[in-house]
């Protein structure tokens, strides 16, 4: 593993499998009846959001609390950044607290980046988002959830997504998770299809690894899964379209679009949704449809990332099942049923 996580286009394919088949082992650890591993027990690890965040902020702390790290949450607001501090700042005051790594969300396109080699701060940083950019773990726990659905739980090990067709539909121009997920699928072998009003597509998308069309009917019956992006309002300084109506009969997924796609295709979606607009309510509550498991599917893929990072990326380390048995095995048992705490003590 690099040092690093800052975007997916860094990921080779034989990175992204050995994420991908690791997550699968922290999945497994998460069926478990005590989730925790001691695997970062002493590291300190500092989830750095300047920007709101509700499901990837919780899934990285639950990660970290998973593999026994110690936590500190950072939120701009409320935070010294309201009073003018700079990112520069705020990074060598985390450097003087020794803090192990860094996980941040930045409204600023390339701001992990910056941290990550500006040498402000001893860490590995991870990008959680950043601006319109990049998202690689949304893009990793959503190719995590592809593979699980579409190759199999313990078929898919050691295996990519090549063949597979995913058509990304919506707000591509302001969505991070469109070029995460692009540039990722594509190392994956996986062919990518954009469907999006032209007002939506990026300038310059010509030169990404996917095909782009403006006619989501024609694309869904040979899609093996259909990601749906949320419309990003709060991005947005002008009318990208005419009404929300209109958007909805062109490029939302409802019932019927639904039928046409292949039976064995899922509906993916990176939350929050909109329903009726991007999404129907009988979509998104459909057996088909994964957002439930992409919300859990984050975490193991996150532990993934933070395990191979700080804890699993030395070259004489055993491979990650023998290593998670191995931490299994140092974890103290549960006190057996029936006795107390007060008990135990004496």
């Amino acid at each position: 593993m690099m040092r690093h996580l800052i975007s997916a286009a860094d990921l080779t394919r034989d990175d992204a499998v050995q994420i991908l088949d690791t997550a699968e082992e922290m999945a497994r650890v998460a069926d478990r009846p005590i989730k925790k591993l001691p695997t970062l027990r002493g590291r300190t690890i500092c989830n750095l959001f300047f920007e709101d965040s509700t499901r990837t902020r919780i899934s990285f702390e639950a990660a970290e609390k998973r593999l026994s790290a110690d936590v500190i949450n950072f939120a701009a607001k409320g935070s010294s950044v309201s009073k003018g501090e700079s990112l520069k700042d705020t990074a060598q005051t985390l450097e003087a607290m020794g803090v192990d790594a860094v996980v941040i969300r930045h409204g600023a396109s390339g701001a992990p980046y910056r941290l990550a080699t500006s040498g402000w701060i001893d860490a590995p940083v991870v990008n959680a988002g950043d601006g319109t950019h990049q998202h690689p773990t949304q893009a990793l726990l959503d190719a995590f959830t592809m593979r699980r659905r579409l190759v199999g739980r313990d078929e898919g090990l050691g295996k990519d997504l090549a063949g597979r067709r995913i058509t990304i539909v919506g707000d591509v121009l302001h969505s991070r998770v469109a070029r995460s997920n692009v540039d990722l699928l594509h190392t994956l072998g996986a062919e990518v299809t954009l469907v999006a009003p032209p007002t939506l597509v990026p300038v310059g998308v010509e030169t990404w690894p996917c095909e782009i069309s403006y006619d989501l009917d024609r694309v869904l019956p040979k899609s093996d899964a259909v990601m749906m992006l949320r419309v990003q309002r709060e991005r947005m300084n002008a009318a990208f379209f005419p009404t929300e109506r209109e958007y909805s009969r062109r490029y939302g997924l409802d019932g019927d679009r639904m039928a046409k796609m292949p039976e064995h295709a899922i509906v993916m979606h990176p939350g929050p949704m909109v329903r009726g607009m991007e999404i129907t309510a009988e979509v998104a509550d459909s057996d088909r449809c994964t957002v439930v498991e992409q919300v859990a599917n984050g975490v193991s893929v996150r532990m993934a990332v933070l395990y191979l990072l700080l804890g699993g990326n030395e070259s004489a380390h055993p491979s990650p099942t023998a290593t998670l048995e191995r931490d299994a095995a140092r974890r103290p048992s549960a006190p057996a049923t029936g006795t107390t705490r007060t008990e135990e003590n004496k």
